[in-house]
């Protein structure tokens, strides 16, 4: 058996973060990129954007992918080899590897010994937020030690770096100690793109795209678009890179980006701290974009130093005079957008939705048109999206202008760092106790309440407010409490509100008035990008071994009796083996589902968290607050051949007792959100086959494909409320899309329970090689049956 991970933490200060780690492994093969890309611009001739020439260049074969002469972006297939993968423990995807579990048990069934490419464990999804850092951990760690001994077994058996509970978030992790410029990397999370902050691509995907680029499998992608975003100007006063990327997502909504790669570029880049525009990519993901990516600067190259990686810099400073690190001039956009930084205030974006922007200025008369209560109940800041050293500092100088004026926190204040790195600096620099003599609970270095991991006692039911430097504001995400609207802004404006406790307060202008009948104004903040003494490590037994060799001889344990953790049974292909026509069996509807349904809406998290490396019990909380747009009600499916209703679970077990394979009926940007790969696991382990949408997020189709469920496109999105529950659908054509026939499309036929019978189109967006999982019954089973 493994040594029980410890159960309590230690402060401690330790020495400074020596001037240069092993960056054997996180260098990017530059001159190799180089030679590639050379061979790119001889079939293109063209100029390249940036977010092409690191994409291109880590294409396998450049003369099959692009030769031609078609179209490349948004139509081409790439066949990729990415050079990392990080992967978090909630996810092989949960984010996607939301289901970090379920992927390592993919991983395993597909018979491998190590890892093709270095790839790393974080464990940071499953540590609940109580009543602070040091207990919240050690009952984390107790409450999931079955699921953290799996975990770390696997990651020695199979030569993966495994951080400890308590290390940080996966995200600020991978911009601390892997990420470099021109990269290229997947991570199982969908705010994967935080590391585009240090100029690389870093792309979100489930658990199933994570076992492509680990067992060296070519990874597949669609050549995105290429969004390009114009800075001018320069930021004054309150303006942060959180309020940019708000109000670029009221811009472009969240489906703005499905599809592209935004890539910001003009003399407004230059000015941003590498952590900032990390966060500017880390919440493209809200926006649907693949990743975003950004020129190699000198604040890059700054940090890449800081944090001890002096000699991946100097190899950037070489790549990036060869070219390789911008985009050619007179490269052209699919699109551009224009952003004057001096006259961008601070956004507020929400509720329920983090493209809803609104800026500060006009955000108490939005509070007041929409009836709330001038108030809200809480106020968190930190996550994977704001909680950098920066963004502490600039926290802090309020801090320390209320304290002056006697000020408390009006409402409780939560505060998450993002890593040890951040929390043992922050802790040397008094930015803690600054916080906490306001009032602030310092949380563990985890994601917790972003995440929905978040022991709320105080608003279980009622109609609330909360302000969250957080990424994402779905119903329920936070604290389980479907009425919580979580509106999102900079940690500087959630910070100065919460002495307010006012929605309508704008610190920008508004005073607060002193018990001494004085005023007080907040002055703009100040923060800082890099520590003056440099990052400290602080507690060194959190962190892995650099490139730990594979040890076979470890044991991975699964209980059979555990409730935490099952083993993947391969699923059965829908196809019959006897028959020459490669068309989908008649399938049943179970529903059809109104409006915006995320991932979290697929598969919730917070609680159901703890199932997520067993997907028997995960599975029944399946569109659990899903709305049937036959009736309106929430988590309601109709059994038509019982005359019943029941859960939309309970009906999904019935369908798949009476082996009888179904379809969902879904509406526009299916699966948005969270890279969430149980979405697709789930309904899969079901039996459904089929998912008929006005249109997908981009991710979630992908893992889709992945468990060999089809997912078409209405050709016509008003056919969508043609079919309903209990109607028969059959493909008519995916026999001829199999057989590659030119301009093949795949029919659906519907008949009605009452016998009506009519055709609609679809569009799909299957690829060669996607055909191949599907008609397999998923990916996995096709790389087991060509690795084997």
């Amino acid at each position: 058996m493994l040594p029980r991970l410890r159960t309590a933490l230690r402060r401690s200060f330790a020495t400074q973060v020596p001037l240069e780690k092993d960056c054997t492994s996180i260098t990017p093969p530059y001159n190799s990129l180089i030679q590639k890309l050379e061979r790119v611009r001889k079939i293109l001739n063209r100029p390249l954007t940036l977010a092409e020439k690191i994409l291109y260049s880590h294409i396998i074969d450049p003369e099959a992918s692009l030769s031609g002469n078609g179209r490349i972006r948004g139509e081409a297939y790439l066949q990729l080899r990415p050079e990392r993968v990080a992967m978090q423990d909630a996810s092989a995807h949960f984010k996607t590897v939301e289901e970090l579990r379920p992927f390592r048990l993919q991983f395993m069934s597909a018979g491998l010994a190590q890892c093709d490419v270095p790839t790393s464990i974080h464990c940071d999804h499953l540590i609940q937020a109580i009543d602070g850092a040091e207990s919240d951990l050690k009952r984390s760690i107790v409450s999931n030690q079955e699921v953290f001994d799996f975990l770390q077994s696997a990651a020695q058996k199979y030569g993966i770096e495994f951080w400890a509970p308590g290390s940080g978030i996966i995200h600020q992790i991978v911009l601390e100690n892997y990420a470099a410029p021109g990269m290229l990397m997947l991570g199982t999370d969908s705010h994967t793109p935080n590391a585009g902050g240090l100029g690389m691509l870093a792309i979100g995907v489930g658990g199933a795209d994570a076992v492509d680029a680990m067992t060296g499998t070519p990874w597949e992608l669609k050549a995105p678009k290429v969004i390009g975003v114009h800075l001018t100007g320069q930021m004054n006063g309150w303006a942060t890179p959180k309020d940019l990327i708000l109000h670029l997502a009221g811009k472009l909504t969240v489906r703005g980006g499905t599809g592209s790669i935004l890539e910001y570029y003009g003399p407004g880049v230059a000015a941003q701290s590498c952590t900032g525009l990390a966060t500017i990519a880390n919440m493209g993901a809200e926006v649907g974009a693949t990743t975003s990516t950004f020129p190699y600067s000198k604040n890059m190259r700054e940090y890449l130093k800081a944090t001890g990686r002096s000699p991946v810099a100097a190899a950037a400073d070489k790549a990036a005079s060869q070219g390789f690190l911008s985009a050619d001039e007179g490269a052209e956009y699919d699109d551009v957008i224009e952003i004057n930084l001096s006259e961008l205030e601070p956004t507020i974006n929400g509720p329920f939705t983090p493209d809803l922007a609104t800026p500060i200025s006009q955000f108490g008369k939005f509070v007041k048109e929409q009836g709330w209560k001038d108030e809200f109940s809480a106020g968190l800041i930190g996550s994977c999206t704001n909680s950098s050293y920066e963004d502490m500092t600039s926290v802090a100088d309020l801090a320390r202008q209320a304290k002056a004026a006697r000020l408390t926190t009006k409402v409780p204040f939560l505060c998450t760092p993002g890593s040890e790195q951040i929390r043992a600096t922050i802790e040397r620099d008094n930015v803690t106790s600054a916080l906490e003599d306001v009032g602030a609970l310092v949380l563990a270095n985890a994601c917790g309440p972003c995440i929905g991991q978040w022991k709320r006692t105080d608003q279980k039911e009622g109609e609330n407010a909360i302000l969250t430097s957080f990424n994402r504001n779905f119903k329920s995400r936070n604290d389980g409490n479907a009425k919580t609207m979580n509106f999102l802004a900079s940690p500087t404006i959630v910070t100065a509100m919460a002495f307010s406790g006012k929605l309508s307060f704008n610190p920008m202008v508004d005073s607060i008035p002193l018990p001494s009948g004085e005023e007080f104004k907040f002055k703009a903040p100040s923060g800082q990008d890099l520590p003056t003494n440099g990052f400290i490590p602080g507690d060194n037994s959190y962190y892995p071994s650099p490139s730990p060799a594979p040890r076979p001889e470890v044991e991975v344990v699964i209980k059979p009796d555990s409730q935490r953790l099952e083993v993947l049974q391969p699923f059965t292909s829908p196809f019959d083996a006897s028959s020459d026509k490669l068309e989908l069996p008649p399938l049943k509807v179970l529903l059809r589902v109104r409006g915006k349904c995320t991932t979290d809406h697929i598969s919730a998290a917070g609680p159901w968290l703890k199932y997520k490396g067993h997907l028997t019990n995960i599975s029944e909380n399946l569109l659990i607050t899903a709305i049937n747009d036959e009736g309106g009600e929430m988590n309601v499916a109709f059994d038509r051949d019982t005359n019943t209703s029941g859960t939309i679970p309970e009906v999904a077990k019935r369908f798949k007792a009476r082996q009888q394979p179904w379809a969902l009926v879904v509406d526009d940007n299916y699966g948005e959100g969270s890279a969430r790969e149980h979405a697709a696991l789930q309904p899969r382990f079901y039996g459904c086959h089929m998912i008929l949408a006005r249109s997908f997020a981009r991710i979630h189709e992908t893992n889709l494909k992945k468990q060999g469920v089809l997912p078409l496109w209405f050709t016509d999105k008003n056919d969508y409320s043609k079919i309903g529950s209990g109607d028969i659908l059959e493909t008519i054509g995916l026999s001829d899309v199999f057989a590659g026939k030119p301009d093949a499309s795949v029919t659906v036929k519907v008949t009605k329970l009452d016998g009506t019978v009519f055709e609609i189109p679809t569009k799909h967006t299957m690829s060669a090689d996607q055909l191949k999982w599907l008609k397999a019954g998923s990916a996995l089973n096709y790389i087991r049956s060509i690795k084997n």
